[in-house]
């Protein structure tokens, strides 16, 4: 029996990948959580081989959540379950510790694929995903701007391109408006962007985001 935690803080999402994971057989879920906090406790309370983790929860930057927990316990497998589908957050949610990446438009149809792969000790990328690590091996080998931010500075820059204020990204990552507005000053430098437009405009121009063109 593969024990499971499930990290995120949408109920019906929990409830609905409870539902997916269980109707395996072979798959317990061990305990939930809602926020970052939360989540630290139950991997620290309760002995797992999985945790499904959302990269957006409310409390932390989900690639530092990555981080910490990988680093505290490194058999705990994670498989990041996220709306986020850019190769971007894909590939600093590896470096971090991450066994697995799986979006949640595909969760349904490769999730229990995906829990079973990890928890053997392998790797797992959903099909979408691993067709964009492909592409991106065409890619000039320089870095990009983009490349060259932090996971946090990354984190910020996605949240400004999305339209959020500094005390909306403030109040999403707990930290002061003042720490944020310095990573925005850093990310404009970084991207050589003279205004958060620009970064908006680069962000469409190399289709980062996939909501991007929605703002």
């Amino acid at each position: 029996m593969i024990k499971v935690l499930i990290a995120d803080d949408h109920v019906l999402v929990r409830e609905g990948l409870r539902h997916c994971l269980e109707s395996a057989g072979d798959i317990e879920i061990a305990g939930e959580a809602d926020d970052a906090p939360s989540t630290l406790t139950l991997v620290r309370t309760t002995p797992a081989r999985v945790l499904v983790l959302d990269l957006s929860m409310p409390g932390r930057s989900g690639i530092d959540l990555v981080h910490q927990i990988h680093t505290e316990f490194p058999t705990l497998r994670i498989l990041v379950l996220t709306m986020h589908a850019e190769q971007q957050y894909a590939v600093r949610a590896f470096k971090a510790g991450a066994s697995g990446y799986v979006t949640k438009e595909s969760a349904s149809k490769e999730l229990i694929a995906a829990v079973n792969k990890v928890a053997s000790g392998g790797v797992y990328v959903s099909l979408t995903m691993a067709e964009r690590f492909a592409q991106s091996l065409n890619e000039p080998a320089d870095a990009l701007p983009h490349q060259r931010l932090s996971d946090r500075e990354y984190d910020v820059f996605r949240r400004i391109v999305s339209g959020q204020t500094i005390s909306e990204i403030a109040q999403s990552l707990c930290v002061s408006s003042k720490t944020v507005s310095t990573y925005k000053t850093r990310v404009l430098e970084k991207m050589n962007a003279p205004h958060e437009a620009a970064l908006v405009r680069y962000a469409m121009r190399h289709k980062l985001f996939g909501d991007v063109d929605e703002i």
